[in-house]
């Protein structure tokens, strides 16, 4: 029996002195690999955003081609889900379910993560850095397991509000949104900013729906009021389509576009380069098409990465600058996690970053997360559209504060 007791207790003291590391991990993790996942529109109509999961696979692969991260291997599985809500659940569900990963990293759109959210909250699995700028995926009182990325959309509301308390206090703002979550977010954002001076300062707002084949009539009535702002919250489409009419009809009001319709060539190109001067919207990342990052070091590692690791992909393309920079994210939390990598743990250390600052990212924007705050960026830098480039106006407006 003295023998018995002996053996026991030798092979209790061994396990005890063992390092812990099952009881440190979480599924898709070994002590060589973290697996984590996430859904992309490889196919469908949103297809052109699928540059970001691409540039975060490759990202990772010179994480991993570098020494991973703390020793440990990134193994990103990426799954099309055709920008369909549908298809994302069934994706989502073989991922976590089937693929047993740690966490969602960076699934992008609004009704594709609006559709898994309540999935990987029940199942208490991260979803992490998710590509929309949608309010509700970054509410950690009602969401605790989903956080975005971007500036959410009542956030650039917010910025506009205070950069026209700041430079026209006494202007007169017509407000065209598109009716759903992205227009009424951004518009109670703007609304929410101007505070008190909103019922003077706003003489009026209309809505288009996007099954709409124009906004010309919206901006007839909007003009009519002698508005000397238009804060315009559409697509690149229907912004083309303001920017045009307001050449035709002569309305010289400051033309405010969100940055959803930021993009020269789908939206300035069309509407008219000439047609387009003045205008003014909103960034958070370096352009690697503004020669006036030519030098810049954080723009020559971006341009080396995707010389060597995307060398068929167009560098200029920035929808690839968005991927690499959640990568990026991402990777300096899992550096915070050290061995414990449980979802408790990665989703605590995603909520304590402190001033991070990208080096593709815009100067002045920082990254900071808390336990009450979701939204990694708040900042944004006013942009204003010089005929052929986009030129930095003023300082970077912080939302938060």
């Amino acid at each position: 029996m003295k023998k018995l007791m002996a053996a026991a207790c030798a092979a209790a003291c061994i396990v005890a002195s063992a390092p812990a590391y099952a009881g440190n991990y979480g599924p898709g993790v070994t002590d060589t690999e973290v697996k984590i996942g996430q859904t992309m529109p490889y196919s469908g109509p949103a297809s052109s955003f699928a540059a970001i999961g691409r540039a975060m696979t490759a990202y990772f692969e010179k994480l991993n081609a570098e020494g991973g991260v703390n020793g440990r291997k990134i193994n990103l599985v990426s799954l099309d889900d055709g920008y369909s809500p549908s298809k994302a659940v069934e994706q989502t569900r073989r991922l976590v379910e089937s693929d047993e990963v740690l966490a969602i990293v960076g699934t992008f759109g609004s009704p594709t993560n609006f559709a898994i959210q309540k999935y990987l909250n029940t199942r208490k699995v991260p979803g992490l850095f998710l590509g929309t700028g949608a309010n509700r995926v970054s509410e950690p009182q009602t969401y605790p397991w989903s956080m975005g990325w971007q500036p959410n959309n009542h956030a650039k509301g917010v910025i506009y509000a205070k950069y026209l308390l700041k430079e026209r206090p006494n202007a007169k703002v017509a407000v065209l949104y598109q009716n759903d979550d992205f227009g009424r977010d951004y518009a109670k954002g703007f609304r929410d900013g101007l505070g008190d001076k909103a019922g003077s300062m706003i003489v009026k707002e209309l809505s288009y729906e996007i099954t709409e084949p124009t906004v010309d009539s919206q901006i007839l009535l909007l003009k009519s009021t002698g508005a000397d702002v238009f804060l315009n919250i559409s697509t690149p489409k229907f912004s083309a389509q303001a920017i045009k009419k307001m050449t035709e009809t002569k309305w010289e009001a400051l033309h405010m576009l969100s940055d959803a319709a930021g993009s020269i060539s789908s939206t300035l190109v069309p509407a008219g380069l000439e047609n387009s001067k003045g205008v003014i919207t909103v960034a958070f990342r370096k352009d690697p098409n503004d020669p006036a990052w030519a030098e810049d070091p954080g723009m020559k590692q971006y341009l080396a990465f995707m010389k060597q690791y995307m060398p068929n992909a167009d560098p200029s393309e920035t929808y690839y600058v968005f991927g690499y920079a959640t990568a990026q994210t991402f990777e300096h939390v899992l550096k915070a996690c050290g061995d414990e990598l449980t979802r408790e743990n990665l989703m605590k250390q995603a909520a304590s970053i402190k001033d991070l600052e990208l080096p593709i990212l815009l100067p002045g924007i920082k990254l900071n997360t808390s336990a009450t705050h979701f939204t990694p960026m708040s900042q944004e830098q006013l942009m204003q559209f010089d005929g052929t480039r986009w030129k930095p106006i003023g300082v970077v407006i912080d939302a938060a504060k």
